[in-house]
């Protein structure tokens, strides 16, 4: 029996191993993939369930269906990562094909059947004003607030995801006779794309990387602790880029504010006028895509007045 159940252990540890995903995915697409496979593997061991078996994705779906307050997107999300893995794993070998075919027939939860869990917050529009709030919150007589500064205004010039911003360095930003821009891979690029960058957002940052006391390709460096002197070369991670747009968000009263919502104030502003220019910002490739998710309209007040 214990050497079915260390047989067992050893192959689930093969086949959620991030290496299954290598060269498949961005690395901060793979990161989260292995976080949801890592939850799964989990609640398998919790639950004493054999996590190569479908009929447990089966029951960790149920599970964060019916005791947990995750939304269906949420809860879909982990459950593809879970079978993506699986499948990988069988090519390589790691699992009978049998095994993923099981996995691919999990189907996810159903978003009207958990629509109350659809956050209200997600599509929340911004306005300029409350942007700028936020982003003028940074203390920039401290070293730490002028590097908060110019991220957040990259942020909200740019589109970037938080990953993209993450791992920026100076030789991605580009100085045209018009202005700037960065030069960003995303998740889904095989090459580089443009991403705007506002004179203000430039300014801001060749302001921080003056200040700061070490000499780094990274644009937005970490702190190891308080003050200057705790300065690492190490860039921030997408967690701690976070926390920061969080914590800015909050101290000026609007606690649902995310690094997402910068990259949708970029697209809705774009939207309004050229939905193509906001297409290109973000890096899209389906323009559906960016009018589904960034195409806000609002009805008009009295469009109707005047009918009868």
């Amino acid at each position: 029996m214990t050497n079915e159940v260390t047989t067992t252990t050893t192959t689930a540890a093969a086949v959620f191993d991030a290496t299954c995903l290598a060269g498949q995915l961005a690395p901060s697409s793979a990161a989260m993939y292995e976080r949801d496979a890592r939850a799964y593997v989990i609640f398998c061991e919790r639950a004493g369930h054999d996590a190569l078996a479908a009929t447990s994705l089966v029951e960790w779906r149920n599970d964060m269906a019916q005791a947990t307050t995750l939304s269906p997107n949420t809860v879909n999300r982990q459950v593809s990562a879970v079978k993506r893995f699986v499948v990988a794993a069988a090519e390589r070998g790691y699992c009978a094909s049998e095994i993923a075919a099981q996995f691919r027939n999990v189907r996810g939860v159903q978003v009207k059947a958990l629509k109350s869990r659809v956050r209200t917050t997600a599509r929340t529009r911004i306005s300029a004003a409350d942007m700028r709030r936020v982003c003028e919150a940074p203390d920039t007589t401290t070293l730490v607030g002028v590097r908060d500064r110019a991220l957040l205004a990259t942020l909200a010039s740019s589109g970037c995801r938080v990953s993209e911003i993450a791992e920026l360095t100076i030789t991605q930003i580009v100085k045209e006779d018009r202005g700037y821009k960065l030069l960003v891979l995303g998740k889904n690029d095989v090459q580089p794309r443009e991403a705007p960058l506002s004179p203000e957002a430039y300014g801001l940052v060749m302001a921080w990387i003056d200040r700061r006391p070490i000499l780094c390709q990274h644009v937005f460096t970490s702190f190891a602790g308080r003050g200057a002197a705790r300065m690492t070369t190490k860039p921030m991670s997408p967690e701690a880029v976070e926390q920061l747009v969080s914590k800015y968000a909050v101290a000026v009263g609007l606690a649902h504010v995310t690094p997402h919502t910068f990259r949708r104030f970029v697209g809705t502003q774009l939207a309004k006028t050229d939905i193509r220019k906001a297409q290109r910002a973000l890096g899209q490739k389906r323009i559906d895509t960016t009018a589904r998710h960034y195409v806000l309209d609002t009805l008009e007040v009295g469009l109707t007045d005047h009918l009868y």
